[in-house]
């Protein structure tokens, strides 16, 4: 025998509320080889539940650590308090003052609360003499480039830059060594104009 799916479940529970019995729905289907006592606890479910296919109300293994309750503790104590910014607890804190597992806090927290945890990036400080320091180095790097210069400029992202490259950076890839340096060179060569100007 099959098992008896939701969609059949449905079909024993249309025929059984059109007065069909246990045996005559057996009988108009036969080629799904149900069993009788199978169809007639189905028919038992929808005398006693009105629905073949919903659960009965407060089965299933219960739901202790995502209470209600619980669920208002954790969002009371995971945001940060009003008058004192920045102090919120820990999920394995909430978790030994409720007394239920850091997992629980963890799911009450995604699920129901619906928060993401977002990791600190440290960001750099530029304070307002930094700013106007490279505000003043950029506009007068600008006053002595002209168009024709500008497409010889070679830019990085390091912060120490150097024109001699290590051994062992040209024997990994001698090529893109060999080329850096050919642009390194155009670079000093426009450098050394650019200042005897």
């Amino acid at each position: 025998m099959d098992k008896v799916s939701s969609a059949d479940k449905m079909r024993i529970q249309t025929l059984h509320e059109q007065g069909y019995g246990a045996k005559r729905i057996v009988a108009a289907y036969l080629f799904k080889n149900w069993k009788l006592m199978t169809v007639k606890n189905i028919c038992r479910i929808i005398d006693s539940r009105g629905s073949a296919t919903e659960r009965k109300a407060g089965s299933g293994r219960p739901k202790l650590a995502r209470s209600v309750a619980n669920v208002d503790h954790v969002e009371e104590l995971i945001c940060s308090q009003e008058e004192q910014s920045s102090q919120h607890l820990s999920t394995r804190e909430i978790a030994a003052e409720l007394g239920i597992r850091d997992r629980s806090v963890w799911r009450i927290a995604k699920n129901d609360l619906g928060l993401n945890a977002f990791r600190r990036v440290p960001a750099q400080v530029i304070n307002a003499n930094t700013k106007q320091k490279r505000l003043h180095r950029s506009t007068g790097l600008l006053r002595r480039l002209s168009v024709h210069d500008v497409k010889r400029v070679f830019f990085t992202d390091e912060k120490k830059f150097s024109t001699l490259l290590s051994a062992t950076r040209m024997t990994e890839s001698g090529r893109a060594a060999r080329k850096l340096t050919s642009i390194l060179n155009v670079f000093s060569s426009s450098a050394r104009s650019l200042r005897h100007m």
